[in-house]
């Protein structure tokens, strides 16, 4: 096959090489005509089914959070809830009474939903994956079909498929899979993100080109350029085969000109506190609390989130680490709260919004188990308050954290943590001076942030060009809120995937971020970058692109 290059978008900032092994699922269904019906026998098998798939779920479920984390871990209690959703169950059943084969009857209820959730926009489109999962779960315990094993792999595998869910990419085995590329998919895909906490080479959205590679091409799947490079050469084979990304850096980093750059680790649960240590971590930017909720039938104790605050605390000693206090909501649920049915969860009730109204309880005692972690060995806390959009609930969030610091089981005069806010809203962003006059510092969550400002879902791959922050809105957007923090005297920082991206590093630090937050796999990338950047060119060329008209000018501007 002649050499040739299919373009999509990267997903981690890596290279690997290595040989095409497709991954599909083609499940084939009974004829009814075939088989005699007896419907208690097909009930029997379909409660089988989803007793196994449930056992399943869970036990990948807890394997991902200790591999990749909770954050990504989460996803598995949204397909578990597919698996008991009574509607389809109830479809099922009666399909089944009716003269059904239960597999065929469960490819036909779960494709009815489908089907609605594809008619869907933004984040509830995306659940038609989850439903294919399921479904196809179902199908193969049903069918005593053989499940692929994504997880035993010959070594050197690049995995190519039309789309990979949590559960696929999960099995993923990083000594074994050189990397993989998909038809479908964004950056913010939870497949892309899978990657990047695996440090796994992905190229996803490349599109229906990717259906003419076969088993066995050999490919370069090249992260950082967004490339799948088919038959390369020997010199193209050689370089993808010894990139292993730029030299850990331990000590902090300033830019050429003398401008400190503070480069963190953003964390997802307590086993990814050492790797981003030893990837150089200056300190946790972003520490998600959510972890300590999930996968139990109970809240917290206070002195259980003490202990794994007093771990991230302890590890970086000299550093600082930013707690965000408990963001649920939107795509994050937890079963034993009483979370509303909400027909865009994304702009509902979550974040700072349950803190201060149903989850009160739970933030104040959340508080608790932060100051007393403040004021108890080594490290710097801050306290970090999520998706706040007026200057009401940063007044109330700041009261509730006054009342914690009033009870009387240590020195409040010698606990005196860094309090900031999240800048995730354009409410926020308009507001960003006021906000900034009555906390220590924001941080900017671009993930959240862009789709809020671009009305784009970033899991919705129909609008996924307008899902990118580097749109001329969101970049004023960010130079608004760095503007604002340093007319306060305040520091600022990044904590979504942009800041994680080394070819952004210099338009950033342009911008006047003073910190970067990121998965740990990118840490070195950006600290090399930070290292060769001179401050006051970036400057320059950051006030160009964020007075840019498109996109494309951005680019051009960064390209120059």
């Amino acid at each position: 096959m002649a050499e040739r290059t299919l373009h999509g978008t990267g997903a981690t900032p890596r290279s690997g090489v290595g040989t095409v092994v497709w991954y599909g699922r083609d499940i084939s269904l009974p004829d009814p005509d075939d088989v005699e019906v007896n419907p208690e026998t097909e009930r029997r098998r379909f409660a089988d089914a989803v007793d196994t798939a449930r056992a399943e779920l869970e036990s990948e479920r807890e394997a991902t959070a200790e591999r990749v984390g909770e954050d990504e871990a989460a996803v598995f209690d949204a397909h578990i809830q597919f698996l008991e959703d009574p509607t389809i169950e109830d479809t099922v059943e009666t399909m089944i009474a009716d003269g059904g084969l239960a597999p065929n009857a469960v490819d036909a209820a779960f494709g009815e939903h489908i089907e609605q959730f594809e008619g869907m926009d933004g984040r509830m489109a995306e659940r038609a994956d989850d439903l294919r999962d399921v479904r196809d779960r179902l199908l193969r315990l049903l069918t005593d079909g053989e499940r692929v094993g994504l997880g035993d792999l010959p070594a050197d595998s690049v995995v190519l498929a039309e789309r990979l869910t949590p559960s696929d990419t999960a099995q993923l085995d990083p000594e074994r899979v050189a990397g993989f590329a998909t038809v479908t998919g964004g950056r913010t895909s939870h497949a892309a993100i899978f990657a990047r906490s695996l440090a796994l080479p992905a190229v996803v959205g490349i599109g229906t080109d990717l259906d003419t590679l076969e088993d066995g091409a050999e490919v370069v799947v090249d992260g950082d350029n967004g490339t799948l490079l088919v038959s390369p050469d020997d010199s193209e084979r050689a370089a993808a085969a010894n990139e292993s990304g730029a030299a850990v850096v331990n000590d902090s980093v300033k830019t050429t000109d003398g401008r400190h750059v503070e480069v963190a680790a953003n964390i997802g649960q307590p086993a990814e506190l050492e790797p981003a240590a030893k990837r150089g971590a200056d300190g946790v930017g972003l520490y998600r609390t959510e972890f300590l909720f999930l996968d139990r039938e109970t809240p917290p104790s206070e002195d259980e989130q003490y202990e794994a605050i007093r771990q991230a605390l302890d590890t970086f000693p000299d550093g600082r680490v930013v707690v965000r206090t408990l963001d649920i909501g939107g795509d994050k649920r937890i079963p034993y709260l009483d979370l509303p049915d909400e027909e865009n969860p994304f702009l509902g009730e979550r974040g700072i919004r349950r803190s201060l109204a149903p989850d009160s309880d739970l933030f104040a005692t959340q508080l608790r188990a932060l100051l007393r972690a403040a004021a108890d060995g080594a490290g710097d806390l801050a306290i970090m308050f999520p998706l706040v959009a007026t200057i009401e609930e940063l007044d109330a969030a700041l009261d509730a954290l006054e009342a914690a610091a009033g009870l009387d089981d240590y020195d409040a005069d010698a606990v005196d943590p860094e309090v900031g806010v999240m800048i995730e809203t354009p409410s926020a962003v308009f507001m960003a001076d006021e906000l900034a006059a009555r906390v220590d510092f924001l941080s900017i969550g671009t993930n959240d942030l862009t789709q809020y400002v671009m009305a784009a879902d970033r899991e919705n791959e129909r609008v996924g060009d307008l899902h990118d922050p580097t749109h001329p809105g969101v970049l004023r957007a960010i130079q608004q809120t760095v503007t604002a923090a340093h007319a306060e005297d305040i520091w600022v920082g990044m904590c979504g995937e942009m800041a994680g991206d080394p070819d952004l590093t210099e338009l950033l630090v342009g911008l006047g971020l003073d910190e970067l937050s990121m998965s740990a796999v990118t840490i070195p990338e950006v600290k090399t970058a930070v290292s060769e950047t001179s401050y006051s060119s970036a400057s320059e060329r950051g006030d160009r692109a964020q007075l840019a008209a498109t996109r494309s000018e951005v680019h051009t501007t960064l390209d120059t």
